[in-house]
């Protein structure tokens, strides 16, 4: 029964149909009893089809009863079938509970005007009693009214917790979408700083073997033993990169670089030929890992950018303090300005931004004015999850 209840709420047409249905059932009943009992049934059909659409035309339905109505009064009085009473003029009170309910206070007003013209000229013509006329039309039509204020309100409520649940239902989408786009950055950037900073190195440490091969095989073969080790350097941490990214990030599983890890990088980066000087300052090894991390890619991107695009005298520095509430970064060089990311495709850059910005930090990157590049970055030790 609840199943169809559902069905008919779906279908307004259907339910209305058998709502008149309903109602014609009854004018079938009272036929015997009138005079005419055909011509009952011509008005009771009349009375009856109109409630058919009461829901799509609300307003020409009510004017359209209200006009039957008086009509079969005045048809009633000439014929003298007083006496007959049809039940499908029921329909009246379904329209005024449909006009409350579905078009507004001001419509279902001028029909109860209406309708008190109408029951005054049955009360004339059909010589109907006051109180019979009045006092039993008034207590129906106000249930109409009633009923239809308390269904109107619950439909209503109805709707708008429908659309809460379109808006959340939205929302989540929305949500679940921008987590995959975060999720998809965030492997692209981790991807990005294991494998462009390595790969960088091999070439450079590629490049110097191919042209000391045959003048200088010593150099050559350090070139060779140094692509090696960065290499599998590289495929280590890569390794745990996916490993991170098939779990949860917890702050546990995030390695921790600290000073170690800096040094480490300064090592690599001078092996491929390139002057580093590191300077530390504070506690680095005991920070949040996912701010060690982030120290540690922004070092890691900055000095290949250096050694990629500063020219083959280039210099760098590195200065990593970590201060009572955040750690600052600065990596200056004395490249030459217009070599700088001459090649680049900047996404070393737009990945420390993105990386930045996830950690809470500031990020200023740019040509120094005296010749080089500088990147300074800012970091909070104290994340707000």
């Amino acid at each position: 029964m609840r199943r169809f209840s559902l069905w008919l709420r779906g279908k307004p047409l259907v339910a209305d149909c058998m709502l008149a249905a309903a109602l014609f059932v009854t004018e079938l009943l009272s036929a015997p009893q009138s005079k005419g009992p055909w011509l009952f049934l011509v008005v009771g059909v009349a009375l009856c089809v109109p409630v058919c659409f009461r829901r799509r035309h609300p307003r020409l339905v009510a004017v359209v009863l209200l006009t039957e109505s008086m009509t079969w009064t005045i048809v009633a009085h000439v014929i003298d079938h007083k006496e007959d009473a049809h039940p499908a003029l029921l329909a009246l009170g379904i329209a005024l509970y449909t006009l409350v309910a579905y078009v507004g206070r001001v419509d279902a007003g001028v029909f109860v005007a209406g309708l008190v013209v109408d029951s005054a000229l049955a009360i004339w013509l059909l010589n109907q009693s006051v109180l019979g006329a009045v006092g039993v039309s008034a207590l129906f039509f106000a249930l109409c009214w009633i009923t239809a204020e308390f269904l109107g309100a619950r439909r209503a409520y109805d709707e708008e917790v429908a659309a809460r649940l379109a808006v959340a239902d939205y929302d989540r989408e929305r949500s679940a979408h921008e987590a995959v786009v975060a999720e998809r950055t965030r492997i692209a950037r981790e991807l990005h700083d294991v494998v462009a900073h390595a790969v960088s190195v091999m070439i450079v440490q590629a490049d110097g073997a191919s042209y000391a091969i045959r003048k200088n095989p010593q150099a050559a073969e350090a070139a060779l033993a140094n692509i090696a080790s960065t290499g599998r350097e590289a495929l280590g941490e890569l390794r745990r990169t996916v490993a991170l990214l098939r779990d949860d990030d917890s702050p546990e599983q995030m390695p921790q670089h600290g000073s170690a890890g800096l040094a480490k990088v300064v090592q690599m980066m001078s092996s491929a030929g390139l002057a580093v000087e590191l300077e530390q300052s504070g506690q680095l090894d005991n920070i949040a890992p996912r701010v060690s991390l982030g120290v540690h890619r922004i070092v890691q991107e900055s000095l290949t950018n250096v050694l990629r695009h500063a020219g083959p005298e280039a210099k760098a520095w590195v200065r990593v303090h970590r201060r009572e509430n955040d750690v600052t970064i600065e990596i200056l060089d004395n490249g030459t300005p217009a070599t700088r990311f001459v090649q680049g495709s900047g996404n070393g850059l737009v990945g420390m931004r993105e990386r930045v910005a996830v950690l809470h930090g500031t990020l200023d990157a740019g040509r120094r004015g005296s010749g080089g590049w500088r990147v300074a970055a800012t970091l909070p030790l104290h994340l707000d999850d």
